[in-house]
């Protein structure tokens, strides 16, 4: 039996590294953004920085590793065999839940994850012992801290709705005093807004990096309480005049010092305080081992209460520094650790162009409707002389219209998701109400506070445009909808785990871990799938534009060719596949014209950004790229409407199509591969016959209309293929749409050469 739970404390260290590993990849986000957005260094450089808060912050860690053992149940309610189970419980659906968002790239809250982990587990074994025992369902208040659960519950909601009015109003009133162009206001500011930034975040450190650590001295930590205030007066001069003095003679950018600083106290406070949820259950597993292993007489595990975890404990140092080793490896390696600051950095990023991680919805909308409304309104009583001077605060020079950039200067430009300005106050604003909410003893989100900081800094800072706040507000819904479902989500399923490893035992602990590796590769595979579609996107994005003529049309050349090889190729397999009735290939078929559809669509809108870094005498090229680009998309978006009709009626194993439209269709697939890959041949070259293209263009679009005339009339004797007639008159007019945008596709390219030559 001993062998068993040696095993159960050995798995719960195995899944410590992956949680440490999911952890930091979601959190990552909480100390990474402002600093990553603002470009306040280079990638490396903040790393580095983010790097040593974390080590720093793992040593002093510990304090609130009692939230695992005796924060939301009550340990002495249950045995060793009981909350070795819960543990294992909580860290298999801590690893799973985290995991699935890190692969989506919603970042969410680890301690929530953990806390409602442990309360679902913890009320699973309490149904299971009230169960065994026939005791009454209301005795449950006594194995669950329900105090502590309303706590957290009440710290959730102070978390979303305290950041993001704090940031919206603090952004807003730091941007109407620097303005977009802050450094001319930076040469008599920078010393104090640099002091009073520093100064919030050593108070954060002190408050919240250094709280219940386990190498600082109690006495230390009185001092230091004892005396913030003269601290933090002291500090607040002596950086305010370093500050300006390094601005002033050896112009130091103290923005950057200020938001590094924030980077580092953030980073430091995420080790120092969230480690619990990464490490916290395995180490509660390995006391309550050690308790079990320290009993003289020996007692049964189903027997050993475990009150003792009550006392208070002080983490291995050496397992501290393990752990922080790990989390900053992590940092510099994990991809999912990107994805997710991706997710944060394109709802608060300024630019308005470019894709939307984000669609539309129903509440964005109305959410948006009513406060334009409501700014109109309001606009509409304040005088106009104010209302153009508080515009004028906040006019962003740099993103007017009519500036135009040659690719080269593009290229070269590494453009920042949004200033220093805004970075700063991301950092300041967020250590400040987590500092507070740690004096204040309320269990604010570390997660919860940085995001919606950001998210308030951004809508004061007319980030949320008229042609991006629905995207970007659906978005934060998103985000926001995410964090309640990851509580009730974390709650459930800890207790749907626990239930399995309770009654299967060895066996159900060796499938569960078993569904884990199998659940982790299968996220990862997806995330790599995600992550190359990514990189596909951003090559499109960044290869629009060209400097001539000749190499606009060289580039619609080649993207064109590419485009139609892979429309014949799978026009060509649709029907392979439908005759034989192949589902799978059709599955596969289906996935790959969605992506081609995706990319001629991307390619489309990179064709309006082309036109629009267009010089004058090249305005001709760039309107007919607009229209080449136009027709490829449209060929595209009909032969979606082909192979997935095809793959819906195998999949759904209709009747196989008749032999007289296998005839007709393959009669039409002959001469349509003719068709295209003459267009292929002939786009964009000198010596293209467009007459007599069009003339086979006009022959086979009437034998379409022949053979649809024919179906129509077999439509009347034949009632029993009902859903392959529409199948085939469906692949008919699709067919005859395609042709007719490959013809206007052919006649763009005659007039484009007529017009160059």
């Amino acid at each position: 039996m001993d062998y068993l739970y040696i095993g159960i404390v050995v798995l719960l260290f195995l899944l410590t590294i992956s949680s440490l590993v999911v952890g930091v990849s979601n959190d990552a986000v909480n100390f990474l953004n402002s600093a990553i957005g603002s470009r306040a260094a280079s990638f490396r450089t903040i790393m580095i920085i983010a790097g040593v808060g974390i080590l720093i912050g793992a040593l002093f860690s510990s304090g609130m590793m009692e939230v695992a053992r005796k924060g939301l149940f009550h340990p002495n309610m249950f045995v060793f065999s009981e909350v070795m189970i819960i543990f294992l419980a909580v860290m298999m659906t801590n690893i799973l839940l985290l995991d699935f968002f890190n692969t989506f790239g919603m970042p969410t809250s680890t301690t929530v994850s953990l806390v409602f982990g442990i309360l679902g587990a913890a009320v699973s074994m309490s149904f299971i012992k009230i169960m065994d025992t026939g005791a009454s369902l209301s005795t449950i208040g006594t194995y669950i801290n329900s105090d502590k659960v309303l706590a957290i519950i009440t710290g959730i909601l102070l978390s979303v709705v305290l950041a993001f009015i704090f940031g919206s109003l603090i952004q807003y009133l730091t941007r109407f005093i620097f303005t977009f162009k802050y450094e001319r206001k930076m040469k008599y500011a920078a010393g104090l807004f640099g002091g009073l930034s520093l100064v919030a975040i050593l108070y954060f450190i002190l408050i919240k990096g250094l709280k219940d650590s386990s190498i600082l001295s109690k006495e230390t930590y009185v001092f230091i309480e004892e005396n913030t205030w003269l601290i933090m007066a002291g500090s607040f001069v002596f950086f305010s005049v370093l500050l300006q003095i390094l601005h002033t003679f050896l112009k130091v950018n103290v923005l950057k010092i200020i938001v590094l600083s924030g980077t580092f106290a953030l980073a430091m406070a995420f080790a120092g305080n969230d480690l619990v949820n990464f490490i916290g259950v395995p180490v509660a597993g390995y006391k309550s081992f050690q308790i079990y292993m320290a009993q003289s007489p020996h007692i049964l595990p189903e027997a050993l209460n475990m009150s003792p975890l009550l006392e208070p404990v002080k983490t291995d140092i050496f397992i501290l520094i393990i752990a922080g080793l790990i989390m900053v490896a992590t940092l510099w390696l994990s991809k999912k650790a990107r994805t997710v600051i991706e997710t944060s950095l394109q709802l608060s990023k300024q630019d308005e162009t470019g894709k939307e991680q984000f669609g539309s919805s129903y509440i964005a909308r109305l959410l948006v409707q009513g406060i334009t409304k409501m700014n109109k309104s309001v606009g509409k009583m304040v005088p106009v002389t104010m209302r153009k001077h508080m515009d004028q605060r906040f006019d962003q020079p740099d993103m007017k219209a009519g500036v135009k950039k040659s690719k080269e200067e593009r290229m070269k430009e590494d453009k920042p998701e949004f200033d220093l300005i805004r970075a700063a106050v991301n950092t300041l604003v967020a250590s400040a109400l987590i500092a507070a909410g740690t004096s204040l003893k309320l269990p604010l989100s570390t997660t919860y506070v940085t995001f919606m900081v950001a998210m308030g800094t951004s809508l004061s800072d007319g980030a949320w445009g008229r042609d991006t706040a629905v995207y970007r507000v659906t978005g934060v819904l998103a985000v926001i909808a995410g964090w309640f479902v990851t509580a009730l989500v974390a709650f459930v399923l800890a207790a749907i785990v626990l239930a399995i490893l309770s009654y299967g035992g060895l066996i159900g602990i060796i499938v569960m871990a078993l569904l884990i590796i199998f659940l982790m590769f299968r996220t990862n595979s997806l995330h790599k799938s995600r992550e190359t579609d990514k990189k596909t996107e951003k090559a499109m994005a960044s290869d629009y534009g060209a400097s001539s003529v000749n190499e606009l049309i060289t580039k619609m050349a080649t993207t064109s060719t590419e485009l139609l090889d892979e429309t014949e190729k799978i026009y060509s397999q649709t029907f392979e596949y439908l005759f034989d009735e192949d589902r799978k290939a059709l599955k596969k078929l289906s996935k790959d014209v969605n992506h081609l559809n995706k990319k001629a669509k991307r390619l489309k809108e990179n064709a309006y950004s082309t036109a629009a870094e267009l010089t004058e005498d090249m305005m001709a090229a760039g309107d007919m790229n607009i229209l080449v680009y136009e027709n490829l998309r449209e060929i595209t978006y009909c032969l979606n409407y082909i192979t997935h009709p095809a793959y819906i009626h195998v999949n759904n194993v209709h009747r196989p199509v008749p032999d007289q439209q296998k005839q007709e269709t393959l009669e039409i697939l002959d001469i349509f591969q003719k068709v295209i890959r003459k267009l292929k041949a002939g786009l964009f070259t000198k010596g293209f016959n467009y007459s007599m293209y069009d003339e086979e263009i006009s022959n086979l679009t009437e034998k379409i209309e022949q053979f649809r005339k024919d179906q129509v009339k077999r439509m009347k004797k034949d009632t029993q293929n009902h859903r392959t007639n529409l199948l085939y008159l469906g692949i008919l007019h699709e067919t005859n749409n395609m042709l007719i945008h490959m013809n206007n596709l052919a006649e763009t390219c005659k007039k484009l050469q007529d017009e160059c030559s």
